[in-house]
C-alpha cells in the first residue's frame, strides 16, 4: 500500500503504527507535517514537512477564529498534498489525525483514497470537561455558540472519512452517533516490556538528594500544571500529606503553559496561582520536599515512576493521558479522579483507588492511607500491571489491532 499520515506534530500519536506499517517492504509510507525537520526519513517514513502561507486575521470574530486557524492549516496541507500529488505519489489510504483541520481537504486531492481519522473528542457544552469544574466558570454566555462552532471541522471530517479510531470507549462515546458505529476503539499502546518495575532504581534530583524505592515518594505528572488535569486539587491536598508524612517526596512533572483550558487571568501561570494559594500552610522544611521538575526526558520520567510509592492521576472528563496507563505498567499504586475517562483503566480498590475530583481532603486521606499500607500498594500495582499489559500492551494487543484496522480501511 501507499499510505499517508498527517499530523501537525507527526508522529503523535502515530509513533507506534507508522514505523510498522513502514517496516513492510510492500507499503510506501509518507508522513506531512507542520513541524520543521532536518530528516528526510524517520524510522521507514518519507517525511514532507511544509507551513501555513499566512496568519489569522487580528479582527476575526472570536467564535470563528479557531475554525478559520484550521483552514488556513488544511489549505497549507492541501497545497503541498498537490506538490506530492504532482510528483506521482498516490496514497490508497490516509490516516489523520483531524484536530487541526489539516486533513479537511485532502479528498479534494486523492478521492480514491479511504480516510481514516483519529477520533480523539468531540466537544459538548456539557457532560463533559466544559462546565465540569465549577470553580472555573464560562466567562461569556457565547461560549456555547462558539464551541458549537468549534465542532465544525469535526462535523465536515465526517463527511468524507471512512473510517474513525479512538484510543477508549469513553473517548469515543462522545461522537455523535451518527458516526460512531464507524469508530474503532484501539488505544495507542503503550511498551509494557519498556515501562518496567524496578526495585533498583534511583534518581539524583539537582545533583544533591538521591532517591531509591527505600523512600516515600509522591508523584503527579501533567503535560502542563493546570486545572483540567487537576493540579489545583493536588496543591490542596499537599499540605495535610506533607504534614502527616514528615519524610515523603512529592516529585511534580509538567510545563508551565497550558494544553487544554484557559490560561489565568494576568501574566500568571497555575503553577504560581496554586503554590501561593497553599505555601502560607507549609512550613520551610515541609516546602523543601516539593520538587518541581519541568518537563523531563523520557528515561527520566520512566525512573521517576518506578520510583514512586503512590502516583496521583486527576483529570476532568477528557483525553486520558498516556502517563496513566505508563504508571500502571510500572506498577505504580494509584489514586485517581472518579471521572469517566478513568473507568476503563482504574477499578477501585483493584487497579488503583478512585476519589472524587473535588475533594482535596478526600485525596490527601487516600495518599495518606496507601503510604501506611504497603500490601495494598504491591497488590494494586501488580493488578494495574497485569490490566496494562492484558489491556494495553503495545506489541501483543494495540499494534496488531491497529494494523488490522489499517487492512479493513484499505479494503
Amino acid at each position: 500500500m501507499n499510505i499517508l499520515f498527517i499530523h501537525q506534530n507527526f508522529p503523535g500519536q502515530f509513533k507506534f503504527l507508522a514505523p510498522a506499517l513502514a517496516r513492510d517492504p510492500k507499503n510506501t509510507v509518507f508522513a506531512m507535517t507542520m513541524q520543521k525537520v532536518a530528516a528526510k526519513i524517520w524510522e521507514g517514513v518519507q517525511l514532507v514537512p511544509y507551513a501555513a502561507s499566512r496568519g489569522t486575521a487580528p479582527d476575526v470574530h472570536p467564535w470563528v477564529s479557531d475554525f478559520e486557524t484550521k483552514v488556513i492549516r488544511g489549505e497549507a496541507c492541501f497545497r503541498a498534498a498537490l506538490a506530492l500529488r504532482a510528483q506521482g505519489f498516490s496514497p490508497d489510504v490516509i490516516i489523520a489525525h483531524p484536530g487541526w483541520g489539516e486533513s479537511l481537504f485532502l479528498k479534494d486531492v486523492w478521492p480514491q483514497a479511504r480516510l481514516g481519522i483519529y477520533c480523539e473528542f468531540f466537544y459538548h457544552p456539557e457532560g463533559a470537561d466544559v462546565g465540569f469544574d465549577p470553580e472555573f466558570p464560562a466567562k461569556d454566555a457565547g461560549d456555547v455558540c462558539r464551541l458549537r462552532l468549534k465542532n465544525q471541522n469535526n462535523l465536515l471530517h465526517f463527511e468524507i472519512a471512512d473510517a474513525g479510531i479512538s484510543p477508549t470507549h469513553w473517548q469515543a462515546s462522545t461522537f455523535p452517533a451518527s458516526f460512531r458505529n464507524r469508530i474503532t476503539v484501539v488505544h495507542d499502546g503503550i511498551d509494557t516490556h519498556v515501562l518496567v518495575p524496578n526495585p533498583h532504581v534511583s534518581l539524583t534530583l539537582n545533583g544533591k538528594t538521591t532517591l531509591t524505592r527505600q523512600d516515600e515518594v509522591i508523584t503527579f505528572v501533567n503535560r502542563n500544571l493546570e486545572p483540567y488535569r487537576g493540579y489545583h486539587i493536588f496543591m490542596r491536598a499537599l499540605p495535610d500529606i506533607l504534614r502527616e508524612r514528615p519524610q515523603a517526596r512529592v516529585l511534580i512533572v509538567g510545563g508551565d503553559d497550558v494544553s487544554y483550558g484557559a490560561k489565568p487571568d494576568g501574566d500568571q501561570k497555575w503553577k504560581t496561582v496554586f503554590i501561593n494559594e497553599v505555601r502560607a500552610r507549609i512550613t520551610e522544611a515541609d516546602w523543601e520536599r516539593v520538587h518541581f521538575l519541568g518537563k523531563v526526558s523520557y528515561p527520566h520520567f520512566i525512573a521517576l515512576l518506578q520510583l514512586s510509592t503512590v502516583h496521583v492521576y486527576l483529570t476532568y472528563p477528557f483525553v486520558l493521558s498516556w502517563s496513566l496507563l505508563e504508571a500502571m505498567s510500572v506498577g505504580c499504586a494509584i489514586v485517581a479522579s472518579d471521572t469517566k475517562p478513568l473507568h476503563e483503566a482504574i477499578r477501585h480498590d483493584e487497579t488503583g483507588r478512585l476519589i472524587d475530583f473535588f475533594d482535596a481532603a478526600a485525596l490527601a486521606q487516600e495518599v495518606l492511607a496507601l503510604l501506611d499500607d504497603p500490601a495494598a500498594r504491591t497488590r494494586m500495582g501488580i493488578n494495574a500491571r497485569m490490566f496494562a499489559q492484558t489491556s494495553y500492551d503495545l506489541k501483543t494487543v494495540c499494534l496488531p489491532r491497529q494494523l488490522e484496522w489499517v487492512k479493513k480501511l484499505a479494503s
